[in-house]
């Protein structure tokens, strides 16, 4: 399935030696099938990450199952997966899914923030200021329980109905969140429309603010082929952090132009050819990904998925 001595490890002096993958394909891609997926192919799919070697699995979302039915499993799923030896994100919305992720034994938890007034709006019905306030009680407990706390950051280099985001305003609601006790922040490239210059710009300017690189994971989206150009240019202003998801699965539920995460297969392939550490197996990770594109009926939008696992090529 792997090529031998493929790719070429060139390593580059600016580059960091090791990268740590926020897995989000559990959550942030199955959220957004239009079929639920059966909690034993969920957990099964979880097991198979982190037998990849993956450290950091995002397992659900604590979220109104109005809102996502896709994940109204949590319950159901979380106890499933709760041995394995990685960590186990999970999203809560508000004060309600706290308490329930805290009654799993959740240990990290992520709260999900806006960088524009529409986005936040659209998807928690609030300005803002208002879902930043909601966030401070979610946060707060969760630090008295000594409970690592994400916060996701949407709509960082551009919003459907507002066009481009101020960096100014981006870096504004993420100081707001660190100083609110968030141990780490996630950028949300949510539609796909960063390219690497803005990348620049911002993780300088949140570096000005107090917001060092690494205290920040980047989460692209691939919708203009831009995600892994992005990542490389966040790499060398000193992130180490990456979200994505494996064989490409997930968008935007609330973001009708967001198409696909950053694959995690093509990230760790880029990540080999620049001898950057991430301690996964990518032919285990490729496998596992081909396993679940089969229980979803579909092929992987990832490349290097297709190209690994012959998907493309046809027998003669």
């Amino acid at each position: 399935m792997t090529v031998p001595g493929l790719p070429m490890a060139v390593p580059s002096r600016d580059l960091p030696t090791r990268v740590r993958v926020h897995e989000v394909g559990a959550r942030d891609g199955l959220q957004n099938e239009k079929a639920t997926v059966p909690t034993e192919v969920k957990a099964e799919f979880i097991r198979r990450l982190a037998e990849a070697g993956l450290t950091t699995i995002e397992a659900t979302s604590f979220v109104h199952p109005k809102w996502v039915p896709q994940l109204a499993d949590a319950e159901a799923l979380f106890p499933m997966v709760a041995d394995l030896p990685v960590a186990l994100p999970v999203l809560v919305p508000n004060e309600r899914g706290l308490d329930r992720a805290l009654g799993l034994g959740a240990r990290r938890v992520a709260v999900f923030a806006s960088a524009t007034e529409s986005f936040a709006k659209a998807n928690l019905n609030r300005t803002v200021d208002e879902a930043l306030a909601m966030f401070e009680p979610v946060v707060s407990r969760a630090k008295a329980a000594s409970v690592h706390v994400r916060g996701y950051l949407s709509m960082c280099f551009g919003d459907p109905w507002e066009g481009a985001v101020p960096i100014p305003q981006v870096v504004k609601v993420c100081r707001a969140l660190l100083d609110m006790g968030c141990d780490e922040l996630s950028l949300g490239d949510t539609i796909g429309v960063a390219t690497p210059g803005h990348v620049v710009a911002l993780l300088a300017a949140l570096d000005e603010a107090g917001v060092p690189p690494t205290a920040l994971g980047v989460h692209f989206h691939d919708t203009y082929g831009q995600a892994l150009a992005n990542t490389l240019a966040a790499l060398q202003q000193g992130a180490t952090t990456v979200d994505a998801s494996a064989g490409g699965l997930g968008g935007c539920p609330y973001a009708k132009s967001a198409t696909g995460n950053l694959a995690t297969e093509d990230l760790v392939w880029m990540l080999r050819g620049l001898g950057i550490d991430t301690g996964i197996d990518l032919g285990r990770l490729v496998a596992t990904s081909t396993w679940m594109a089969a229980q979803l009926g579909r092929p992987s939008p990832s490349r290097t998925v297709r190209a690994l696992s012959h998907e493309d090529t046809e027998e003669h």
